[in-house]
């Protein structure tokens, strides 16, 4: 039977979640799950809210994706600590993958971490990684329809950011849409609009994400 397989396999990843979740307490570092579409700026919008951490603040990012190292370069390129994992084919990041990752970082010499999932709107949300947030990214051009089309990721969101905002006008967005599909299945998550290109409302929902990750006062 297929579904009690399912459910171990599920359990098993939960586990390890666990395990990496004792090991970011221990070494004080707060995690952020980021999640989008392909091409929703995932890795822009890091970089930008890299830039703009308090002075001291130390980030590291895990890097996934199913092939190549583009994404990974750009971060390194700024100095920051990064791992890639490649997943070769898999549509998400798991736990073990990210347990592997951590042999490769100085946790003690981080603040936060970044993991940038696969660039996908399914399987994401159903694999637990043993992070503090859960960051969904959406952007302008994906359309206003994704909430109703993709409810799981958006009910798993503790914060929502719309990336490219600076293109609402070209490609006709309806936010108040879009706003009342979240809120069909995530009433109460804090939805910022951004443009990682611009910078706009990238500082207000970097606040927000501090403080939810405990290093900001609210």
């Amino acid at each position: 039977m297929q579904v009690p397989v399912i459910q171990q396999i599920m359990k098993a990843n939960d586990q390890v979640a666990n395990e990496n979740a004792k090991t970011f307490e221990q070494a004080g570092v707060r995690v952020v799950n980021v999640m989008a579409s392909p091409g929703a700026g995932k890795t822009s919008l890091i970089l930008e809210a890299i830039a703009r951490l308090p002075a001291g603040m130390r980030p590291g990012v895990i890097e996934g994706d199913i092939a190549s190292t583009i994404d990974a370069d750009r971060i390194a390129a700024h100095d920051v600590p990064v791992v890639q994992i490649n997943t070769g084919g898999n549509c998400h990041l798991d736990a073990p993958m990210i347990r592997t990752a951590l042999d490769h970082l100085d946790l003690d010499a981080l603040d936060v971490l970044f993991i940038e999932n696969v660039g996908n709107l399914i399987c994401p949300s159903n694999y637990r990684l043993g992070s503090h947030v859960n960051l969904l990214i959406a952007s302008v051009p994906e359309g206003h329809d994704k909430p109703f089309k993709y409810p799981g990721m958006y009910a798993n969101a503790d914060l929502v950011a719309l990336n490219k905002y600076d293109l609402a006008e070209v490609f006709a967005f309806d936010f108040e849409a879009f706003e009342h599909g979240v809120r069909m299945v995530n009433p109460t998550v804090p939805i910022f609009r951004v443009s990682a290109r611009t910078g706009e409302g990238v500082d207000a929902w970097l606040s927000a994400l501090l403080q939810q990750l405990a290093l900001q006062p609210a």
